[in-house]
């Protein structure tokens, strides 16, 4: 039996919006607590699937982050002509750059950065994590062992071609650490097992932000959104957004 996968969600409650953005292979249930909890709080959030995310590997192998990148900026506009005039931005992983990047090219009331890279593996390496994806995502839907096996090998037999395109975009966006001036939370995982928590070191000191503060996690792992800790984060997070000054 195929099980319902995650939809982006627009959880609408006061005028005060975020734009919340999962990690690569990941999907907005990876911020949907941290967006119900700030619905609670009085904060509207809104989370979009980037192409290629919450759906079959075989279609993930065939975008990449300039798409991606257009889906974060529909995002946004969806906030604006929803009548969400001020908007703060945050984001796990993948979504931790684009963070970074909405930051330097629209207008924006803070960044929040989680477990966010500034160097990448090869992409031999990255395509293992899709290939990971791959399995959890069939498993997922209750195919057979011998059907994921044979689907697998598939996989295994071709590449993502945008991943060197990935690795692009974030030395472009560490590159632009400069060019971010907003307020700025940065947020890491102590035993992160993806990426090199040094990266946090790496935006919080490139970073122009005259606000900006960090904050180490030491009992979680990459994920920090559903990790042991996830109840401090959103209290941090919320306390965060409540320092910026907003006009509403």
């Amino acid at each position: 039996m195929r099980i319902a996968q995650p939809r982006p969600f627009f959880f609408e409650s006061g005028k005060r919006a975020v734009l919340l953005l999962h990690g690569f292979t990941g999907t907005s249930a990876d911020v949907r607590m941290l967006g119900r909890f700030l619905e609670k709080k009085g904060y509207t959030s809104l989370a979009p699937h980037y192409r290629g995310h919450g759906v079959p590997p075989e279609e993930l192998i065939e975008t990449g982050p300039d798409q991606w990148w257009e889906d974060v900026v529909a995002g946004y506009e969806q906030l604006r002509a929803a009548g969400y005039e001020e908007i703060a931005v945050g984001g796990l992983s993948l979504g931790g750059v684009f963070s970074l990047k909405v930051g330097v090219k629209l207008p924006v009331k803070g960044i929040v950065t989680m477990c966010a890279p500034m160097s990448m593996k090869t992409t031999d390496v990255m395509y293992q994590g899709v290939l990971k994806y791959a399995a959890e995502y069939k498993k997922f839907e209750g195919k057979s062992e011998a059907q994921i096996e044979e689907e697998m090998d598939a996989l295994r037999g071709q590449s993502m071609p945008s991943l060197s395109d990935l690795r692009d975009l974030i030395y472009r966006v560490r590159d632009e650490l400069g060019e971010v001036e907003k307020p700025l939370f940065v947020v890491q995982s102590r035993k992160d097992e993806v990426i090199d928590p040094n990266s946090a070191n790496v935006i919080f000191e490139n970073a122009n932000s005259a606000q900006k503060n960090s904050k180490w996690f030491e009992e979680s792992g990459h994920v920090i959104t559903l990790g042991p800790e996830k109840e401090q984060l959103h209290e941090d997070i919320y306390q965060f957004l409540e320092s910026l000054d907003w006009n509403v």
